[in-house]
């Protein structure tokens, strides 16, 4: 008699665990997979509504309310677009899919300042990874279908300087190495690859204020194919030719 009456309120608060989460949520919105699934940015129609990267929207239930806690949106044919928690209408954590139920992307708060946000091929390859500082991209990886890294950027944490920038052919092979050599200067070094991975030019770059871009600075090592290097002299993003 006992274990019947335990089970019974077991059975109780599952039942109340759940309509406190999805179980009150209102009938689900649908939506057709070719209008919401763009075949380069993926999913991208509830990015207005995460303030932390930069969303300014507010979601509205059918009562025209700010949406609060867990909302589901569905394809039409029945299987699982979207999964979000929402705070007076806006996204705090969320996972969107594929029609074919894959994770399109995955975004969740890591601390009061730093959030992530994941996105994937069809396949359920990592296709991005994102690192945000007080809503800023401070870190970004992209990568190829087969997995190699396509390319990456790091910048300071108030998005002042640039700390790298790198990028790879889809063998891996590097195309543009970028990276930052004395921080309070703004002072970087570049380097440029031909296609089969051999360095094609290398030398010092600077962070300009009056053209806010970078200018080659310095001596610069240029290489042919063969590997026969020629000397540059570069200031200030001008060529300094011998007289």
């Amino acid at each position: 008699m006992k274990k019947i009456v335990l089970f019974f309120i077991f059975i109780t608060f599952a039942q109340l665990s759940f309509s406190q989460g999805f179980g009150t949520a209102p009938p689900p919105n649908k939506y057709k997979a070719s209008k919401v699934v763009d075949p380069v940015y993926g999913i991208t129609m509830y990015e207005k509504l995460n303030l932390k990267t930069g969303g300014d929207s507010v979601r509205n239930d059918r009562k025209g309310y700010a949406a609060q806690e867990w909302v589901q949106d569905i394809y039409e044919s029945g299987k699982v677009l979207h999964r979000g928690y929402y705070e007076d209408g806006q996204l705090k954590i969320y996972k969107n899919f594929y029609e074919n139920g894959n994770v399109e992307r995955s975004f969740k708060v890591v601390d009061f300042k730093r959030s992530n946000m994941q996105m994937f091929y069809p396949t359920g390859k990592l296709k991005s990874e994102i690192t945000y500082y007080e809503g800023n991209p401070q870190i970004w990886v992209d990568y190829y279908a087969n997995g190699q890294i396509e390319y990456s950027e790091e910048n300071t944490k108030d998005m002042t300087s640039l700390i790298s920038r790198k990028s790879y052919a889809e063998d891996g092979k590097p195309q543009e190495i970028f990276e930052c050599t004395d921080p309070k200067k703004k002072k970087y070094t570049k380097k440029e690859y031909y296609e089969n991975g051999k360095i094609k030019a290398e030398g010092p770059m600077r962070f300009s204020a009056s053209t806010i871009d970078y200018q080659k600075d310095g001596m610069w090592n240029v290489y042919d194919e063969s590997g026969k290097v020629t000397k540059e002299k570069w200031v200030r993003g001008e060529e300094i030719k011998d007289k």
